[in-house]
């Protein structure tokens, strides 16, 4: 019997928008031509096929079509894809398949098309249900369409989360906590509040050094941090991870699950990262980052990434410890030993005796306080020691 562990997620990176956010640091560009998204959805299965090679056979748990705007894809496009990675890998009976979108893509017609391909899942970008932060965003929808497009996600859909953003210039406590409130009760059963980064070379950042956006303070942003905590938790989300909160286990992001836990993932498409374990150890994939160059790589080399980089030891636990102090499942000590990590070093006695962590049944798992300050808590417990 062919043994089809570890288990394999997934993730296809759709780099087209409508519109590049200000905000957005990831690897997007604006709306191009059919014949371009053609070849990339051809070259995106190519590079499915040349990773299958490196991955043998593998029980698949999750397929996650992100970007990007991956709504904008051609349904044919979807359905090739899904159909691909079905015959490469063995896809569990209950599959979770996860299609971003954006409000403005929320015609009833296209998410029935989407849903009777099979996704279960439907990721939306609501950002904000304030139409004046919305516009501070540079989003192409009002509160209204978001609203609207919650309402026609769960009429399709089996599963709806949205994305919030917050900690935005002139924010309140209050406010934030009043549009939470009613985000809460529009029926989704998976919210991810994010606080606003300013990340480098983004068009936000060039205007905060501009001077003409400004930051909140650190300790507003520590207030919001708590009123998100509070008011989600009073209305039934449990906080599975610092920033996503579901309504029960079911609602939890099984794919997103597989990073925090550490699960070889599958990445293809222009700049999307994958790791893999392989036989001679972890390795780290990252897809080239221009469209031409991706469509180009993979049919010379088969494979839609350069060299990977080959992870060591060290690396990999360092790895475990950042992705799994962000669950509330914590991350298990017995993954850390290249850490030098006991339950008596004194990195982790620091941390025990501050109340920034707990240690419960072999896992480390950050407290609320720890959540306040995880950066500092990951970075103070990651350091490398000699043994």
């Amino acid at each position: 019997m062919i043994d089809l562990a570890p288990a394999l997620a997934l993730y296809v990176h759709w780099p087209y928008c409508a519109r590049i956010c200000p905000y957005c640091d990831f690897n997007v560009v604006r709306d191009r031509s059919q014949a371009e998204q053609e070849a990339l959805a051809k070259a995106i299965l190519a590079d499915m096929e040349g990773q299958r090679v490196l991955t043998g056979p593998r029980r698949l748990t999750s397929i996650y079509l992100g970007g990007g705007t991956p709504s904008l894809m051609q349904p044919a496009w979807v359905a090739a894809i899904i159909a691909h990675v079905s015959a490469l890998w063995t896809p569990d009976d209950d599959i979770e398949i996860t299609l971003e979108a954006n409000p403005t893509d929320a015609e009833a017609a296209r998410f029935a098309a989407f849903a009777a391909l099979g996704v279960s899942r439907l990721s939306l970008g609501v950002q904000s249900l304030d139409d004046a932060a919305l516009r501070f965003l540079g989003r192409n929808h009002d509160a209204a369409q978001g609203r609207g497009a919650i309402d026609a996600g769960l009429a399709a859909f089996p599963r709806v989360s949205f994305d919030l953003i917050y900690a935005l210039p002139g924010q309140t406590a209050a406010a934030w906590q009043a549009e939470l409130t009613l985000a809460a009760a529009l029926g989704a059963e998976h919210i991810s509040p994010y606080q606003l980064t300013f990340e480098h070379g983004t068009a936000l950042t060039r205007a905060a050094q501009r001077g003409t956006v400004l930051p909140p303070p650190n300790d507003l942003a520590a207030d919001l941090f708590e009123v998100t905590q509070s008011v989600l938790t009073a209305t039934g989300f449990d906080a599975y991870e610092v920033s996503n909160h579901a309504r029960g286990a079911a609602a939890r992001s099984r794919h997103n699950l597989a990073y925090w836990q550490g699960v070889d993932y599958v990445g293809v498409g222009p700049g999307a990262h994958g790791r893999l374990t392989l036989a001679d150890g972890r390795i780290a994939t990252q897809g080239r980052r221009r469209v031409a160059d991706y469509i180009t790589g993979v049919a010379s080399t088969g494979l839609g990434f350069d060299s990977p980089e080959r992870l060591d030891a060290l690396a990999v636990a360092q790895e475990r410890l950042l992705m799994g102090l962000r669950t509330d499942a914590g991350v298990p000590l017995a993954v850390l030993g290249p850490l030098n990590l006991t339950a008596q070093s004194p990195r982790l006695q620091d941390a025990l005796t501050d109340g920034l962590i707990k240690l419960v049944d072999g896992r480390l798992i950050a407290t609320k306080i720890g959540r306040l300050v995880l950066d500092r808590v990951t970075f103070a417990l990651a350091a490398s020691e000699v043994a």
